[in-house]
């Protein structure tokens, strides 16, 4: 199974950036995007590390919310 989740750039330095998802913050690589580099604020999906695609604000707070949910819950799916 794959598992890739919402962070927000915090802050770029070349194509690696540091991203904050729940309070957890971690330099991930923005390697694998394309133009334009993603900047302070935005959201990008991450997997093992690596930004892989751009998501919209609105999206990312859906899923995090879930996620909440899931803890709150302790469901473990």
């Amino acid at each position: 199974m794959c598992l890739s989740v919402p962070m927000r750039i915090i802050s770029c330095d070349g194509d690696r950036a540091i991203a904050d998802t729940l309070g957890v913050s971690r330099e991930i690589s923005l390697a694998l995007l394309g133009e334009p580099v993603p900047q302070p604020g935005d959201y990008v999906v991450v997997h093992v590390g690596y930004a892989i695609e751009r998501i919209d604000e609105a999206a990312a707070e859906e899923t995090l919310a879930i996620w909440q949910e899931m803890q709150e819950n302790g469901s473990h799916a």
